[in-house]
């Protein structure tokens, strides 16, 4: 038998005991029936109270194992695929007599997947130091412009050009903050974009200063977010779904790691929904 069905059980056993007692104290109470029934009442509506509490910190618990299970697999699988690409592409090498466009070919590819391996520790790097509070986030001027546009051109290559990516970049955009870590949210942000953008479709960067602030903005064509989900997206390891049947990849550490970064720096993070399809996330540095 479940916990929590056991929990209930005591509840309702204790309340139907103590509805009892309460009728008997009150046929011997006599004329200090008021003041019983009035203890009575604050006691039962204590015990309900806690029964309240008890059950929503199981059911938090509960939720935190399944999103750990989730992590633990998802991070299974996202290790999983480039090793064995990297580890193929390797054999093929030495066991086969390629030329070297091939050879290039092929080593440029184990690459890619040795920076999608790198981005996965980062992030869970990155994620296990801020969530314990040992990153101190060390913050100088940079060009924000030229860490986008870096970036970008990146994703370009790595996805093989199967989705366009259209920038809209103003130069000399200059910011205050911690490199490293923004850097990391960007890039989360735009592999977010990929990862839920079917190919051939389009995904939109743009940054400029305007009066608000330094605006970055990135939009895709995907399927976009359910407006009920808007909020808990940003929850360390929530992902919507069963991992088990879903087809997309991800660990659920990067929109929390997003959300933390900007939270440092001040900034503003905003989610909306594209038209037709998809979603804009935005991030304002006042």
């Amino acid at each position: 038998m479940r916990p929590l069905t056991i929990f209930y059980i005591l509840v309702v056993y204790v309340l139907l005991q103590l509805t009892w007692w309460a009728i008997l104290l009150l046929q011997l109470a006599g004329p200090r029936w008021p003041m019983i029934a009035g203890e009575g009442f604050v006691f039962i509506t204590l015990l309900l109270f806690g029964a309240y509490r008890m059950r929503k910190a199981f059911h938090k618990e509960r939720m935190v194992n399944r999103q750990q299970q989730n992590f633990l697999l998802s991070v299974t699988h996202e290790l999983k695929s480039p090793l064995a690409s990297i580890k193929l592409y390797l054999q093929t090498i030495l066991k086969r007599d390629l030329d070297k466009e091939k050879q290039r070919s092929f080593l440029e590819n184990s690459l890619q997947d040795i920076e999608r391996l790198d981005d996965l520790v980062e992030n869970m790097l990155l994620a296990s130091k801020i969530e314990n509070g040992s990153y101190s986030y060390p913050k100088s001027m940079f060009s924000l412009s030229d860490l986008v546009w870096s970036l970008s051109e990146r994703l370009e290559v790595t996805t093989q050009r199967k989705r366009e990516i259209r920038t809209d970049i103003q130069e000399h955009v200059e910011l205050n903050g911690d490199r490293f870590a923004i850097g990391s949210m960007v890039n989360n942000l735009l592999e977010n974009a990929v990862k839920y953008s079917p190919a051939g479709s389009e995904i939109c960067v743009e940054l400029h200063e305007a009066s608000a602030g330094i605006v970055l903005r990135i939009s895709d064509q995907g399927e976009g977010i359910p407006d009920e989900e808007k909020r808990k997206i940003f929850e360390k390891f929530y992902r919507s779904g069963d991992e088990h049947i879903r087809k997309t990849k991800g660990t659920g550490l990067g929109l929390f790691i997003v959300k933390e970064v900007a939270d440092n720096h001040g900034a503003q993070v905003r989610v909306k929904n594209n038209k037709p399809s998809g979603c804009i996330f935005e991030i304002i540095f006042n």
